[in-house]
């Protein structure tokens, strides 16, 4: 059996005239800004209203690859235990290790995985096509869903309606970034076969 041909990814390609070091220190800042800024804005939408947070984690995931991609989430986690404000619902909803540990800490989890798991398809050409990357899209959304879910069952009681609270009010809204990022990967791959 063969080993798997790595594919460089959309950051590899876009900064690789720079230092690595000092590469991936700025996408990882950069990356945890954009992962707040897109957890503060709400675009009103049916039935809840949509942030772009889980899309920005999946699009970070793929364009950073698997280590930066978790790195990049991890350090977003990381700013959001040390108590600032980064998450959606923050500070209204508290801060810190207590939101962490709150019924949507589980989806904060599912993050980490997400993002290592579209980064790892991305190094395998995932990335390239609007079909595969709908499918990475769509495991990157389940592996936040699981621990998001088993979360919020544990901390509210199993006895509560925790689909109807943690998952269908949200499929719509992920089913338009899915198409966004399946739409826009590819695209991006195309611009830069263009150059």
């Amino acid at each position: 059996m063969s080993a798997a041909v790595l594919h460089p990814t959309l950051a590899d390609r876009l900064f690789r005239g720079q230092s690595s070091r000092v590469r991936q220190v700025l996408l990882a800042f950069g990356g945890s800004l954009a992962l707040w800024a897109s957890a503060k804005i709400q675009i009103p939408f049916y039935p809840v209203p949509l942030t772009m947070q889980t899309f920005m984690v999946l699009v970070i995931g793929m364009a950073f690859g698997p280590r930066l991609g978790t790195a990049t989430v991890g350090l977003y986690l990381l700013q959001g235990a040390l108590g600032l404000p980064v998450f959606a619902g923050t500070p209204e909803k508290g801060i810190g290790l207590a939101y962490m540990a709150g019924p949507t800490g589980g989806y904060l989890i599912g993050y980490l995985a997400a993002a290592a798991a579209c980064g790892f398809l991305a190094e395998r050409g995932w990335d390239r096509k609007v079909s595969t990357t709908a499918l990475a899209m769509i495991a990157g959304n389940a592996l936040i869903y699981v621990p998001g879910l088993l979360r919020l069952g544990a901390v509210v009681g199993w006895d509560k309606p925790v689909l109807a609270w943690g998952l269908t009010p949200f499929l719509l809204g992920d089913l338009v970034k899915l198409a966004l990022a399946a739409a826009l990967l590819p695209l991006a791959w195309q611009g830069l076969r263009n150059r």
